[in-house]
């Protein structure tokens, strides 16, 4: 009884420090919140107002914190996770519902610290993960112009995740793990304009929210992880801006990147999805320096190389029937657009032929483009696109993986063979 009364003291104690241990990890590099709401009659300067406005663009709050049909920034739109759906909140500054009654501290902390105003965890859904980086003085400019807003009346709805992971002590455990606060540093191997667009990237910008894999518990490795991975539940994939084979733009000219961010569509295609968003509500609005800040950043990502030469890959042997089959709904209901030969038409389809959204490893977003149909962003460079009907209701499954394997091995394509599976799982378990 002795010794089972100390093991259990012992476990006892373990425990205590694992408790100890999380806390601390959880309130590292606070801020002090003490200070109370400024005055209304200390407004900010119209400058400062404006940069905020220009910052949240930067960071795309309107995305998530904007309901389908509701006011803007009031929040309410679910974000549907492995673990259940989160619940954007008010950020208006509403007394009762929003901000009202926030500091700029408070509003610092969540950004920094990923806390609410009541000491809350806040879920990582919330990207704090990347926002860490962002500068105090960035913070309070997006703070200041978030108090110039329309206060909207409108409860935050409670998030509908399971057990345990609707728990603060699970989501506690979570970021001892996974999340620690920071600040972007300055790499004086770089210069200052490639500085500002790692801070983008990797702050603001959140790139590597979409743009890196997620393990079990959906965490990333860092906010320097650029080398893609499937977007939990919307199964589209966002692909590696590190592999000249998928995304990578370390061959482009500054230009031409500019362009896709400004405008959503270049010489070298166009963007869909969630991409489409992040172009339509953010990156269309950065000024022509901050944009080349990013391009410069891009173009220097480790792991791009300028013509590297992809692998042979050997192929799975595609059936005289599949071939046949997918060469026929391809000339009924896609060459009309992009070609005969894949070659597409400019400005308006882009080309299939040699286009590396083609043959990347995954075929999600093909999948996801023929079920779902889309269109770029409708910018000012760029305000009526052309885009693609869905066929969800048209090709089933067979005739779909027939048809984009006839485009994966057509005019110089290399690239796996879709599957009938492939396609029936992400048709089933997508969120287009």
């Amino acid at each position: 009884m002795k010794k089972l009364g100390i093991a259990l003291l012992a476990g006892v104690v373990v425990l205590a420090a694992l408790a100890a241990l999380v806390w601390h990890l959880n309130v590292r590099d606070e801020p002090d919140v003490s200070a109370p709401l400024a005055a209304s009659a200390s407004a900010p300067a119209a400058a400062t107002v404006a940069r905020g406005e220009y910052l949240a663009r930067a960071g795309d709050c309107m995305a998530c914190h904007t309901a389908r049909g509701g006011a803007s920034l009031a929040g309410g739109l679910g974000l549907a996770t492995p673990f259940g759906t989160v619940y954007t909140s008010n950020l208006t500054p509403d007394v009762e519902t929003g901000i009202g009654t926030w500091s700029s501290a408070y509003f610092w902390r969540a950004l920094h610290n990923g806390r609410a105003k009541d000491g809350r965890l806040l879920y990582p859904a919330f990207p704090y993960t990347n926002y860490t980086q962002v500068t105090r003085e960035d913070s309070d400019a997006i703070y200041a112009w978030l108090r110039t807003l329309p206060p909207v009346h409108q409860a935050n709805r409670p998030h509908a995740l399971r057990w345990p992971y609707s728990t603060q002590a699970a989501l506690a455990v979570w970021r001892a793990l996974f999340f620690k606060p920071g600040a972007y540093v300055s790499n004086p191997a770089h210069t200052a304009e490639w500085n500002r667009g790692a801070y983008l990237v990797q702050g603001l910008g959140h790139c590597s929210a979409c743009h890196a894999a997620r393990n079990a518990l959906g965490a990333t490795s860092d906010s320097l992880d650029l080398a893609g991975g499937l977007i939990p539940l919307q199964n589209w994939y966002a692909p590696s801006l590190e592999s000249p084979f998928e995304a990578g733009v370390a061959d482009w000219d500054i230009p031409h990147i500019v362009e896709l961010f400004k405008t959503g569509a270049t010489r070298h295609g166009w963007v869909t999805g969630p991409m489409a968003e992040a172009v339509l509500r953010g990156t269309q609005y950065l000024s022509q320096e901050d944009l080349v800040a990013i391009a410069q950043y891009l173009k220097a990502l480790p792991g791009a190389h300028v013509g590297a030469a992809p692998t042979a890959r050997p192929h799975t042997q595609v059936s005289a029937a599949v071939a046949a089959l997918g060469a026929k709904l391809y000339k009924d209901s896609c060459a009309q657009c992009h070609g005969d030969a894949g070659q597409g038409v400019p400005h308006a389809y882009p080309a299939l032929a040699g286009n590396r959204a083609v043959t990347m490893d995954s075929p999600a977003n093909l999948v996801q483009m023929v079920l779902y149909g889309g269109f770029p962003p409708a910018t000012e460079g760029n305000p009526r696109p052309f885009g693609m009907p869905p066929y969800v209701l048209v090709l089933s499954d067979s005739e779909i993986a027939a048809v984009l394997t006839h485009i994966r091995t057509s005019w110089g394509n290399q690239a796996e063979q879709v599957t009938e599976l492939e396609v029936n799982h992400l048709r089933s378990n997508a969120t287009p």
